[in-house]
């Protein structure tokens, strides 16, 4: 386990760079981001430790954040002031560029994964997800029809142009942006919805988390009942997330302040609960280049990096 501690600065947020093993981002808030400024963290690993290697100051909450598919250097916030922000950790004091369409808080921003696009999507309070290029001039598209918070967009990391958002409406919704429509709109939990995430290994394979304390896995060809439904958290489930490595291995982190891991194939899918914080869990991934390492955040102030045992059992090498 290494920690890295931020004080004063709550974790919402944290990515691990798709290009250094190493390297990875944490969005933060003060005063657990319901006044105050707040501050984008990229850090790096050594052997014994976790390294600042910059911040930056923003003069409100910053809530979600996500790195370049195509620059190591860049990497892009979504911030309390309806502000998208792009970054570039070579160089500047500044952010390269803001844009402010949003009139709310934005909650996610997500940079797409498929070939041939480098496009970002921002979620926020407003009610809308916005599809951007890198140069946040203005917005390719707006997609309404959500009737709650947008609190996730997630780009499909199969099928271009396509992403799913989740809300305070209860919805999944899986969106086209071509056609700038809404292709498939699932009432997914009876509560809100914090967080979503694709499958790696399949296109048709979305998990939900809810204030409901439920994961639930969708298969989006027949969505009149998840696949799966994980129960274990004891309050709101802040962010799932799907293991690069194995197909039906997700993890989850919530305001009971663990994370947990499952493998919804298997008749027992809890396999592990990972309590090593003690406010909110708010923000986790899993490094794409190093298996079964996971980076979580919280607003405890820290920044945590580790392999949970579950995941190196032998049990879940690669599967397709």
């Amino acid at each position: 386990m290494k920690v890295f501690r931020s004080p004063a600065r709550h974790g919402y947020s944290v990515e691990v760079s798709p290009f250094l093993p190493n390297r990875l981002a944490c969005a933060a808030s003060q005063y657990y981001g319901i006044t105050g400024c707040g501050t984008l963290l990229v850090l790096d690993q050594t052997e014994s430790e976790v390294q600042l290697v910059r911040s930056w100051q923003w003069g409100d909450g910053l809530f979600d954040v996500a790195w370049s598919e195509v620059n190591e250097h860049v990497l892009a916030a979504g911030g309390g002031d309806g502000s998208l922000q792009l970054w570039d950790t070579a160089n500047q004091d500044a952010p390269l560029r803001v844009a402010k369409e949003h009139t709310q808080e934005v909650y996610a921003v997500d940079w797409s994964q498929t070939r041939g696009e480098n496009l970002i999507v921002s979620g926020s309070w407003d009610r809308t997800a916005k599809v951007w290029d890198p140069t946040l001039s203005r917005s390719l598209a707006t997609l309404r029809g959500h009737e709650g918070v947008v609190y996730s967009t997630i780009w499909s990391p199969h099928i271009p142009g396509c992403f799913a958002s989740v809300s305070g409406d209860g919805t999944l919704r899986v969106w086209d942006v071509k056609a700038a429509a809404c292709r498939l709109a699932i009432p997914a939990h009876k509560t809100e919805i914090l967080s979503c995430d694709w499958c790696k290994y399949d296109k048709n394979i979305v998990a939900t988390g809810s204030v409901d304390c439920s994961v639930c896995v969708w298969d989006l060809r027949n969505v009149r009942q998840p696949v799966s439904q994980l129960l274990g958290h004891t309050y709101a489930i802040r962010r799932v997330k799907f293991s690069p490595f194995s197909q039906t291995v997700l993890a989850s982190c919530s305001y009971d302040f663990t994370v947990r891991f499952w493998d919804y194939s298997r008749n027992q899918p809890l396999l592990d609960t990972v309590e090593h914080h003690t406010e909110f869990v708010c923000g986790l991934d899993f490094n794409l280049h190093i298996p079964n390492q996971v980076v979580d955040c919280s607003w405890d102030e820290t920044v945590k990096i580790y392999t949970p045992a579950c995941l190196t059992a032998g049990l879940h090498g690669a599967t397709r």
